[in-house]
This record gives C-alpha cells, structure tokens and sequence, in this order.
C-alpha cells in the first residue's frame, strides 16, 4: 500500500490559486498604460487622419489594444465611431452608454472631453477579458472633432 502525505494538500491549493491571481492581476493594464496608450493614440489621429486612425482603434490593431487596454471614440454627433473593446458598440449612440449604477458614461465623457479637452471618469464595466462587471477608470482627449478614450479596470 503506498501512502502520500495529504496534510499539506489545502496550503498547496490555496497558495496556487493565489498565484494564479496574483500574476492574471500583473498581467493586467495599468491606469499608466492606458494613458500611455490614449497618447499613442492622439498622436496617431492627428498624424494618420481619422479614417486610418478609427480604423486601427476598432480593430485593435497593435499599440490600440493590448489585454484588456482598447480604444474608444465618440463622434460629435454623439456616436461610437470606435470601440476595440466591443466592436458591436459602434454607430450606437454614447449617450445610451450606463454603467451598472445607471451612470451616464457616454454622455458624461463627451460633455467634459468636448469642453475640457481631456479628462477621466470612473464607473463599472464588463471587462471583454473576464466578462465580469468591474470598476473601471478612463482617461479621454479631444481628437479632432471626436473624443477618444483609453481605460483600466481596477477591482
């Protein structure tokens, strides 16, 4: 009869799970990168025009989107004209964009981008990586006639 030790089996389980959470959080972006990002991002705008530029940022193409980091542009008509996160969003209205309390995304980034040039907003989103509702911070700048922004979720 062969016997294993199992007393130690439950620390194992417990120090591997918080192992694997603890390097999925590293892994994610940082409030830092998505500044970063967003800067790329204006720059890009401004130098490539906006077609080029939109057309990046929906499809996520690489410095616009990286884990769960993406671009998202409102129009000056109010309209998604770029979303990498959740492309489906694109050609609805911002103004319909709530968070999980109800809070006015769309129209609150539009409303202080438009009129401060840049800014952020915290609220809670689903996170296209886990699919869960989480907190989430975005930082916004005035490109050209629409309002572009980068976010970082932060549980």
């Amino acid at each position: 009869m062969i016997r294993t030790k199992t007393k130690n089996f439950p620390l194992l389980v417990v120090f591997a799970i918080a192992a694997s959470v603890l390097a999925f959080a590293a892994k994610r972006g940082t409030p830092a990168e998505a500044k970063a990002m967003l800067q790329k991002a204006v720059a890009h705008y401004k130098e490539g025009g906006r077609k080029q530029a939109l057309a990046d940022f929906n499809a996520k193409k690489p410095p616009f989107g990286d884990r769960e980091l993406y671009e998202v542009c409102i129009g000056s008509d109010h309209s998604i004209v770029a979303n990498g996160g959740f492309p489906q969003y694109v050609g609805y209205s911002a103004n319909a964009l709530k968070d999980a309390n109800g809070k006015p995304v769309g129209q609150t980034i539009w409303d202080l981008g438009s009129s401060k040039g840049e800014g952020s907003v915290k609220y809670q989103w689903i996170n296209p990586v886990t699919h869960k509702m989480e907190p989430k911070i975005s930082f916004f700048q005035k490109a050209g006639d629409d309002v572009c922004g980068v976010g970082a979720y932060n549980p």
